[in-house]
């Protein structure tokens, strides 16, 4: 032990009690960077009755005292009090003395933070756990760069915060005072207090000392990994390697030119950007080199503290005579005047083991293991209200985990979740959104509570299986349903024996686009039911077999167009049958070729019409009228009826012999006579002429 001089006082002060309630007998302090103090203090009293109650999370100070001034405080809260022996005038007591960060131990929690910077996750833990004395020597960045996505999953916000420091290359240490200890957060050693005074080295002096001193000092370096390369991967830029590495600066104990480090590799790097990869890489690296070259001291200095840089002076090796940052000091001291009985004899001691590396080198602690995901969880897909789909451009959802009790079951409940498909490629493969309300299950990369991926989904009571189970067991099916209206898209396969179906249904529109050929092959019947209209398109030929029978039956009018010729061969029968008129219109020439017989039956009149002629060209031909047959022309007419034939005309010629059967014999010479001399047979009309 060394001693500060007879003026040496040591004293410890508990928030709820009375500045003489104890007497320090002795202490152990312990404070390193990025690591809470810790100190076990042994203390007695005059009283017996000092409860747990009193003293436990309230805070303490612990004093160093020098001739009637404050020389050093440490303060923190009460993290544990025990009540030991009591003696014939005093009772020991043993207390721990922790930051009030310290607290954050005491909470493990499941959360999700989103679009939250690094001071925001940290301000947010620190408030809810009513520590208010917290201040930030960082660069901007750590307040204006947003985390899209940060879990705290099954861990303590006291490794969570010390965790996520470490990563972003991040550093912490406390700052004391009279009445309070404030945690500061550090980006850089450079931007350290400086410690007030000088730390002299004296390794030869013995007994008190006028100014307190370092009395041994030792430097040694080690081997330690010289590169770091972290590399990770974002399906946002699937072939860019995101590789970033770092190599140290002073490659001690390794060729400088050789390519053979002593190389740090981990994947993944848990960043999605070079800027931030380039951070992480960096910090790993100095992380793994924090005690490449390390110091070790002891002193009475009692400014001395964890973060703290100072210039050793009056070393014998001028090397050493440089600025140090104080990175670990172990304060112990000792009271014995505090006992008042049996080691009343043993003098004020106080004295410290230093830990330092060179001012100017970097310092971060390694990062803690990231809690693992150890298996796949389930989750509600979420969105917004009065939405049934909720997905961006990549298809990717979000979700509610059962774990989360900060989320609101809403769109903000997660980040963005990707969607494992049954097929992905290069816009092809499937494709189906998991819907609001669904059950998915969520496994995680690499076991990572910060990279969530959907690989399943699952029915639960309230969504039940599409079809009764078991009672269909058989089936298989695929179905949809409409979006915010009622109905659905099927298709289904069912497999129970001699039953075996396909089934598709469409809600609403079935458009099928083949960009070759189409073959059905039925083996039975095919029935096709059209509500409406139907729309048929052939580009070329269209070829229709039909084994049997063929019926079509047309509810109103059907049209034919043919742009071209038509041919129709019959092999036995044709009969058409028309209800209502028949109109026939060929704008060319009309051709009729009967191999039998032809009848034409008409119940009400025929008018045979021809612009220019009509040829009858027949072996016999025979007209026949029930009542009576007319043939007229422009010079007359002939009257065949019931009463006889009636020849009517201006003038009738009789060229050829004339040969008469029967008649009236009377009349025979004056016809013969007016045919030989070319009169009329009847008298004209002498006033019409006719």
């Amino acid at each position: 032990m060394f001693y500060l001089g007879s003026g040496l006082r040591l004293h410890f002060k508990a928030e709820a009690e009375a500045d003489d309630s104890f007497n320090l007998l002795s202490f152990d302090f312990d404070e390193q960077l990025s690591s809470p103090f810790k100190g076990e203090l042994i203390l007695l009293s005059r009283r017996d009755d000092i409860t747990a109650e009193q003293i436990v999370d309230k805070n303490g100070v612990l004093s160093i005292w020098q001739d009637g001034v404050r020389v050093r405080s440490f303060h923190g809260i009460v993290s544990r009090f025990a009540k030991e022996d009591s003696g014939h005038k005093q009772t020991q007591y043993k207390l721990t003395m922790e930051p009030a960060m310290a607290r954050l131990r005491l909470r493990q929690n499941s959360r999700i933070f989103q679009e939250k910077s690094l001071k925001q996750i940290f301000s947010t833990l620190l408030d809810e756990m009513g520590i208010s004395d917290y201040a930030f020597s960082w660069d901007a960045r750590y307040e204006s760069e947003k985390r899209e996505y940060c879990v705290q999953y099954r861990e303590s916000d006291f490794d969570f915060i010390t965790r996520l420091a470490a990563e972003a290359g991040v550093f912490w240490y406390f700052e004391f005072s009279d009445d309070k200890h404030t945690l500061i957060f550090c980006d850089a050693t450079s931007k350290l207090p400086a410690a007030k005074q000088l730390f002299p080295y004296n390794a030869l002096s013995g007994g008190d000392s006028e100014v307190p001193f370092v009395c041994s000092f030792s430097y040694a370096k080690q081997l330690a990994s010289a590169k770091a390369e972290l590399k990770d991967y974002s399906f946002k830029k699937p072939a860019y390697s995101f590789l970033q590495d770092d190599i140290a600066n002073q490659l001690d104990f390794q060729q400088a030119g050789s390519e053979v480090l002593y190389e740090h590799y981990d994947y993944p790097g848990r960043y999605k950007d070079d800027a931030q990869g380039e951070l992480f890489t960096r910090a790993r690296l100095q992380a793994l080199r924090n005690e490449t070259q390390m110091a070790s001291a002891m002193s009475d200095i009692a400014d001395a503290g964890a973060g703290i840089k100072f210039n050793l002076g009056e070393h014998p090796d001028a090397a050493f005579n440089r600025d140090w940052l104080l990175v670990g000091v172990k304060h112990c001291g000792i009271q014995g005047a505090a006992a008042e009985e049996g080691n009343s004899s043993t003098p004020t001691q106080y004295q410290n083991q230093l830990l330092a590396i060179e001012g100017h080198l970097p310092w971060l602690p390694l990062p803690a293991t990231k809690p693992l995901v150890t298996g796949p969880h389930m989750a509600i897909v979420v969105g917004p209200d009065n939405e049934e789909i909720f997905c961006d451009e990549f298809g990717r959802v979000k979700v509610q985990f059962p774990w989360d009790r900060y989320g609101r079951a809403d769109e903000h409940s997660s980040c963005w979740v990707r969607v494992s498909q049954g097929w992905a490629g290069g816009q092809y493969g499937f494709m189906a959104v998991p819907r609001i309300g669904h059950e998915v299950i969520v496994s995680f990369l690499e076991g990572d509570p910060d990279q969530p991926i959907i690989t399943g989904r699952t029915y639960h009571a309230a969504n039940p299986v599409p079809y009764v189970l078991p009672t269909n067991k058989t089936k298989t099916v695929l179905k949809t349903q409409t979006h915010k209206g009622p109905g659905f898209n099927e298709l289904s396969f069912e497999d129970a024996a001699e039953n075996q179906l396909i089934y598709l249904h469409a809600q609403k529109d079935h458009k099928l686009e083949i960009n070759h050929d189409q073959h059905y092959q039925v083996g039975n019947d095919r029935e096709k039911h059209i509500g409406r209209d139907q729309r048929l398109n052939v580009g070329q030929d269209e070829f229709l077999e039909i084994g049997r029978d063929q019926q079509a039956l047309i509810g109103q009018d059907q049209k034919l167009e043919v742009t071209r010729d038509r041919q129709t061969l019959i092999k036995r029968h044709y009969r058409l049958e028309v209800m209502d008129r028949r109109h026939e219109y060929s704008r060319a020439n009309h051709d009729l070729e009967v191999g039998g017989h032809y009848t034409q039956k008409v119940e009400g009149k025929v008018l045979l019409e021809a612009g220019e002629s009509v040829l009858v060209h027949t072996k016999s031909l025979t007209l026949n009228g029930s009542e009576k047959v007319t043939i007229q022309g422009p010079g007359g007419k002939i009257l065949i009826d019931s009463g006889g034939i009636t020849l009517e005309a201006p003038n009738i010629k009789l060229k050829g012999p004339v040969a008469v059967t029967t008649g009236a014999k009377p009349q025979l010479a004056t016809l013969k006579s007016a045919a030989e001399e070319g009169n009329p047979i009847v008298d004209l009309c002498p006033d019409c002429g006719e």
